[in-house]
């Protein structure tokens, strides 16, 4: 359409505008019916992606690990005393272990003697009385050493901030605390593999505060001067069913469990007993939360499929929306978007496979079995809400209204026969995923892991696209079209006129 600024009607005394208005108005309602279809368009992708990314995720995430027998292979381990934790690995037997802290883990700590120093960049040489050139040596675990040279040469340090930084470098957590005048030094995880220890120029340890005691008894002179206290760095030591076992860290991965110590016993030789036994509570959990995930998804299909009319509605133009609130352009808009899968044929497509499958017999040790032996159904049509029909509820949940009173089949299951439970669920939910993989597999309509037609949408999305350029082609040149006729008699108009007024001139030059 065209944006020319045309000046109409000034012989003729018509109003062009809206007569050419109402001979084009037929193919302008063209261009707005498929511009509401594109917009149509694009809103149902995006209420296909939003759905599709939920479907996905219960395929991909929940289905997918709950297909396999290990999902319900739950285990729970208790300790007779906290200063032990345990989580069971998924080789870990059902049984009672015995088990002895030997000792925790501890990483290597040396806090310094108080020294002369209350700034972290006073120099070392001039307060502390440290000779140039005097060295330490820092020895790590593995006996490789790191030598620091106190001065002010060339890659020397002269303060305990560039004693700090160099330490530091070398691999230890240290810092100078100068309201104490201390410095403290640690190794940066626990263990005997990050013990450290210092060497050298023991008098200049010792004006550093940071000389052991043996060292200081071999100073001809050591007065004024005290000892560093330091904690070796230790490996933790676990005595389990007899053996020794050794970490830096204070957790262990034993046959697969994970063994934490959380604190030394108050006695060193107390023996505490390790149970482990069947998690009935986290595989009820395991079946509880696929079924929340499931409802939740056919819930809202149901809810898409079931979406009343939008008929009347249509997409709003951008001088209808000037005349409305934003809520009201949101409500209006809400009510289209709402209703676009209603009663659609791949919708229920999705919906049919789920519900088929949730009602479907799995064979069990050659008997079939249904979620109802387990004391999952739905309500019923009558004693449920519109959109919640298929949505499936366990007898006995506490967290369910509905059914919290009934007697818990499940949970009785679980701890009589969970043999049983694993192998339904876990092929029920195979058969589900399965069944959604079958609705998005690849085609010329749609892409792999989709549920709906993307691939034709988006095609109609371009399609509409062409077809709007297209039409407003069209308008546009009818548009010029009746300009022209309008032009031309306009031109007529003025020419008859002109004449017009030259015989009336002349006539009454005659008179």
């Amino acid at each position: 359409m065209s944006d020319l600024i045309r000046m109409t009607g000034l012989n003729s005394g018509l109003d062009t505008e809206s007569i050419i208005s109402a001979y084009t108005s037929k193919a302008t309602k063209r261009v707005t019916d498929a511009k509401n279809s594109l917009t149509k368009n694009k809103w149902t992708q995006t209420a296909w992606q939003d759905l599709n990314k939920k479907i996905y995720s219960f395929y991909a995430n929940t289905l997918s690990t709950n297909r396999l027998s290990t999902a319900y292979s739950k285990q729970k381990v208790t300790t007779s005393n906290s200063a032990l934790s345990v989580v069971a690995g998924k080789s870990a037997v059902n049984g009672i272990q015995s088990a002895r802290i030997e000792q925790q883990a501890t990483a290597a700590y040396l806090t310094g003697s108080k020294v002369d120093i209350k700034k972290g960049d006073e120099k070392l040489t001039e307060k502390l009385g440290i000779a140039e050139g005097s060295t330490i040596t820092l020895r790590k675990a593995d006996n490789s050493t790191v030598d620091i040279t106190i001065g002010s040469g060339e890659g020397q340090v002269n303060t305990m901030d560039k004693l700090t930084a160099a330490i530091k470098k070398a691999g230890f957590n240290a810092n100078f605390d100068a309201g104490n005048q201390r410095l403290f030094i640690s190794g940066k995880d626990t263990g005997k593999a990050n013990d450290f220890s210092f060497e050298g120029d023991i008098t200049a340890l010792a004006k550093l505060g940071i000389a052991s005691a043996d060292q200081l008894s071999t100073l001809p002179d050591a007065t004024g001067y005290k000892a560093a206290s330091k904690i070796d760095g230790q490996n933790a030591m676990l005595e389990l069913n007899g053996a020794m076992f050794e970490s830096n860290t204070n957790t262990f991965t034993i046959n697969g469990s994970t063994y934490t110590i959380n604190a030394m016993p108050a006695d060193k030789n107390e023996m505490i007993s390790v149970t482990t036994s069947a998690d009935y509570d986290a595989v009820y959990d395991v079946v509880k939360d696929m079924l929340k995930e499931y409802n939740d998804l056919i819930n809202e299909m149901s809810k898409l499929y079931n979406a009343d009319s939008s008929k009347g509605y249509e997409p709003l133009t951008d001088e209808q929306k000037e005349a409305m609130t934003e809520k009201e352009i949101e409500d209006w808009e809400n009510k289209i978007k709402d209703s676009l899968l209603r009663n659609d044929d791949t919708l229920f497509g999705v919906m049919d496979a789920m519900t088929s499958t949730m009602n479907k017999g799995i064979n069990v040790g050659g008997k079939n079995m249904y979620l109802a032996d387990f004391g999952i159904a739905t309500l019923g049509y009558f004693s449920s809400e519109k959109n919640e029909r298929y949505a499936l509820h366990i007898d006995g949940d506490s967290d369910d209204s509905a059914t919290a009173g009934n007697k818990d089949k499940l949970k009785t299951m679980i701890a009589s026969d969970p043999e049983t439970v694993t192998k339904f669920f876990s092929q029920l939910s195979g058969e589900l995923y399965k069944n959604l993989y079958a609705k998005m597999g690849s085609s010329s309509m749609s892409s792999i892991y989709k549920v709906y037609n993307d691939k034709q949408l988006a095609t109609e999305e371009k399609d509409w696209e062409k077809k709007i350029a297209e039409l407003e082609q069209k308008v546009s040149d009818m548009e010029d079209k009746y300009y022209d006729r309008f032009a031309s008699m306009e031109k007529a108009i003025a020419n008859l006129n002109g004449k017009q007024t030259a015989v009336s001139g002349m006539l009454g030059y005659s008179n």
